[in-house]
């Protein structure tokens, strides 16, 4: 990119004094008209340098954390080829099935506490969704949650206990 952008800058100075000196006609046309051409073919070696420059650096869809690293510096990758496998780790999810007798007082937003086995806390947790179905055989259904509020020390893939009391 530097060695473009300054053949564009020796460009530029040379159709400009060719400019000058053809005010005064002292240069010939062809030679104003090669400056003009030399000029162009620095400005598109230029953007050519920034099209190549715009595609080596790739930027995430979201803020999260890296969970695996899929390819290695230097290492050719085909399009669409993943690099990275990136958590989004800003709202927290639970999964649980709880008793479908609960059903007559769950409803989303309800809250709750989750004791976490790896940090051996107890977190607030408020119920986000509830499933669509009811397991016939185990008479259960799946529920959805989140962690209420932001704890650094919380990661994907801890387990625990939740702590649900029924009015």
């Amino acid at each position: 990119m530097a060695q473009a952008q300054a053949s564009l800058m020796a460009a530029d100075a040379s159709l400009k004094g060719n400019q000058k000196l053809a005010q005064l006609n002292s240069v010939g046309e062809v030679e104003l008209n090669v400056s003009k051409a030399q000029a162009l073919k620095a400005q598109a070696e230029v953007s050519g340098s920034r099209t190549v420059l715009s595609k080596c650096q790739i930027t995430a869809p979201f803020a999260g954390r890296i969970a695996e690293q899929k390819v290695r510096e230097q290492q050719f990758v085909q399009p669409g080829q993943p690099l990275l496998e990136i958590l989004d780790d800003s709202t927290l999810e639970l999964e649980f099935i709880v008793p479908s007798r609960w059903l007559a007082w769950l409803h989303p937003g309800s809250g709750f506490q989750v004791s976490i086995d790896e940090t051996g806390k107890t977190y607030p947790a408020k119920v986000q969704r509830i499933g669509a179905r009811v397991d016939a055989v185990t008479q259960s259904i799946k529920l959805g949650a989140v962690i209420d509020g932001r704890f650094p020390e919380l990661m994907a893939g801890m387990s625990g206990r939740v702590a649900m009391t029924p009015p």
